[in-house]
């Protein structure tokens, strides 16, 4: 009886400990070194409000899945996401998983592809395996945080990573949204391409420190904003909803960063999420006490549509067939032809959304309307005025078009006509009026012809000065471009395309869409060459758009020169040419865009130098390094074989070409070279240097190939007389730096 009454203890304490084990199994909240979140698997916050697992969010690509930190159902349940680990990098499901290793390194493994790294410990991380442990807790304020414990008492000693530090398009109380001057990090939301999927779209929700403000940008052009802080609250953005504040907002601003951020009220149990959706819509959601859940427009941005200024709306470009009041409607029905064949224009870029559409059908003065080309609302499909829009009032139609509205406009009122008057009158005044036009036509002719010849003139010296005069300029660019081009065909340069030498002809349309018709807003500054505007293309791709100025005393020859040389120049540590484009008198260049401006700007600034810490300023030095040394070594533009060729001249910077002697330049490129000969003899001594420069009678011997060069080994028939061949007799070079 005893034995089976011990028995029966043991048989309750082990199924005690399975049930125990099993519910800590499927409710964890952390990932201990070495656990593994598989795709059948899910981490759940201590109280059950948040979410953390493999999803497929995408309908368009259901074999496809993203880890998601998501609310619980039993709170919201048709909320889709709060932040996404692998936003723009789906993996095959079920092939993800997320790991954590003794390193401390937190990554999403995949079967066949690399690994996706959300956190590796840099070697300035001192994690002790001794006296501490890493794991990654998923809290309930919808965190998903690395963390530091004390092996001894549990202790939390830092935090390595956090989800709060890369934001999707959801913002809860806790978040920040400003810039972080220790390291540089930008605190933003980013809409989504579409709503069903989590791609990233067109819009931004940011906050500008200069200002105080929030704002709402679409491809970085200002879409709205919040108005000044002040008083605990914005001008278009309360923390009230009806009479009851729900939330606390709070701004941080200090040496080391610059933020917004808001708590929930003390007297509200639930709470308060802020979502930016992909028509560049912030909404809110509301959580009650009794976990009841309700949406509302949160802010004014509701009402823009990039025409309009009302509750902090900004008007984007209006082109001149748009009219204040014109606006984009959702309306229900079909669009018929007028005239017979006419079918709408179809763009299958599946990267464009409802944002996108709607800006290319504003500046197209044709477009009437569009739709999405594909059943998940990407791609876009445009009616022009050659067809109407027929509303459906009978309800059999669910489609909604997005068709533009025109505003009313006022005609002129016409004049009224000028009194009769009598036959005398009217031969006086014949009289009159036939002496007055012939002095009035007199002037004008002779002002006409003054005008004429000062163009003529100014048309004239232009193209002189330019260097526009000669054909054969034109002609030379022409044939280098059918030389390097894979289709040999340049009667296509209008259009899109791409050269040999990985080059793109840009058309003149798509650089005015990517810099907003170069508004002033875009530009980045001014240099010789030019303006230089930032852009974005369609595609996403941030571009510095350099466009020849007419001011700038320069033409085709100096565009052909620089389009040559930098295309020859293709390195990582140089800034990367995209293409160009030519329309009309239009030379632009295309540029791959540098965020992080000049080095200058952060050098030379008190606040910004101290985003530069030494593991930056190595790198940096590593990559100015790196780029001489491929200029010097590898680059097929040499200055050796520029001077070999005769083409010193090109080594000149273009700013220098109204003032420059060219006699002058090209000896002092001639003595550059003698003061690098090979051979130390060759050299010539500095009081040469200085008579050879300033005596122009003196006639200078001509230079070899420079040293520092590399050379292949010399292979020598017997081995036993085999000595080492001094290649310079320089054995140390010494460089002094001094600041400027």
């Amino acid at each position: 009886m005893a034995s089976c009454s011990l028995n029966l203890v043991w048989s309750l304490i082990s199924f005690s400990c399975t049930m125990w084990s099993a519910c800590y199994a499927a409710n964890r909240d952390t990932l201990k070194p070495g656990d593994t979140l598989n795709s059948s698997d899910t981490l759940v916050s201590a109280m059950g409000k948040f979410t953390l697992s493999f999803t497929a969010l995408d309908k368009g690509k259901p074999n496809y899945s993203y880890l998601v930190l998501q609310p619980s159902e039993d709170i919201i349940p048709f909320y889709s996401w709060i932040w996404i680990a692998n936003r723009n990098t789906p993996i095959m499901y079920p092939t993800g998983a997320l790991t954590l290793d003794r390193n401390g390194t937190l990554k999403i493994t995949q079967k066949g592809r690399d690994p996706i790294e959300l956190f590796s410990a840099p070697r300035t991380t001192n994690i002790n395996s001794t006296t501490s442990v890493v794991v990654a807790t998923l809290l309930d304020t919808g965190n998903f945080i690395l963390k530091e414990l004390s092996s001894i008492d549990g202790s939390t000693k830092q935090v390595l990573w956090q989800s709060f530090d890369y934001l999707a398009d959801t913002f809860l109380p806790g978040m920040k949204l400003g810039v972080n001057y220790r390291n540089g990090h930008i605190w933003l939301l980013t809409s989504s391409l579409i709503d069903s999927s989590p791609e990233t779209g067109a819009f931004t929700f940011e906050w500008d420190p200069k200002g105080h403000q929030l704002q709402i940008k679409q491809y970085g052009v200002l879409y709205w904003s919040s108005g000044a802080f002040r008083d605990g609250t914005f001008e278009f953005l309360s923390p009230y909803y009806g009479e009851q504040r729900v939330c606390i907002f709070s701004v941080v601003s200090n040496e080391n960063e610059d933020y917004f951020t808001y708590t929930n009220t003390v007297n509200n149990s639930g709470d308060e999420w802020l979502r930016l959706d992909s028509e560049g819509k912030l909404r809110r959601t509301l959580t009650d006490i009794l976990e009841k859940y309700s949406v509302s427009q949160y802010i004014y941005s509701g009402l823009c549509d990039g025409n309009n200024t009302e509750g902090g709306c900004q008007k984007r470009h209006q082109p001149t067939c748009r009219y204040l009041g014109d606006r984009f409607e959702k309306k229900v029905g079909f669009f018929s032809p007028i005239i017979e064949s006419s079918e709408p224009t179809i763009d299958s870029n599946t990267s464009l959304g409802i944002s996108d559409c709607q800006a290319a059908c504003w500046e197209n003065c044709d477009c009437v309307g569009f739709y999405f080309n594909f059943d998940n609302e990407t791609g876009c499909r445009f009616w022009t005025g050659k067809s109407e829009f027929n509303e459906d009032t009978t309800g059999n139609t669910t489609t909604n078009y997005f068709v533009l509205t025109k505003s009313s406009r006022k005609k002129e009122t016409p004049k009224s006509s000028p009194p009769l008057i009598n036959e005398k009158e009217k031969i006086k005044s014949s009289r009159r009026n036939a002496r007055k036009w012939i002095l009035i036509g007199t002037a004008i002719a002779a002002a006409l012809l003054v005008m004429v010849l000062c163009i003529s003139s100014y048309l004239l010296r232009r193209k002189l000065f330019s260097g526009e005069a000669n054909p054969m300029i034109e002609n030379e660019l022409v044939e280098w471009m059918e030389s390097d081009r894979s289709t040999g065909n340049v009667k296509g340069l209008q259009n899109d395309g791409k050269l040999g030498n990985n080059l793109t002809v840009f058309s003149y349309a798509s650089v005015m869409a990517a810099t907003t018709n170069f508004s002033e807003e875009n530009k980045l500054g001014q240099g010789g060459f030019g303006p230089v505007y930032k852009g974005k293309l369609l595609t996403g791709q941030e571009i510095a758009v350099k466009r020849l100025s007419r001011c700038s005393g320069q033409g085709t020859s100096e565009f052909k020169n620089e389009l040559i040389l930098i295309s020859e120049l293709q390195h990582t540590n140089l800034v990367q040419l995209f293409g160009f484009c030519i329309h009309g008198e239009e030379r632009i260049l295309i540029y791959a865009y540098m965020p992080n401006k000049s080095l200058d700007y952060f050098l030379f600034d008190s606040t910004r130098a101290m985003l530069l810490d030494w593991t930056k300023r190595f790198n940096i030095i590593e990559g100015i390094a790196q780029g001489l040394l491929y200029l010097h070594k590898y680059s097929r533009m040499r200055a050796w074989e520029l001077w070999k060729e005769g083409r010193g001249l090109e080594l000149m910077d273009p700013t220098l070409k109204d003032s420059c002697i060219e006699d002058q330049l090209l000896r002092c490129f001639h003595v550059g070279l003698l003061c690098v000969e090979e051979n130390a003899d060759d050299r010539p001594s500095m009081s040469d240097v200085v008579s050879m420069l300033t005596t122009e009678t003196i006639s200078l011997p001509l230079p070899t190939m420079p040293a520092f060069i590399t050379r292949r080994n010399v292979i020598v028939s017997d081995i036993s007389r085999r000595e080492l061949q001094i290649i310079s007799v320089n054995g140390l070079s010494n460089t002094t730096v001094a600041g400027r």
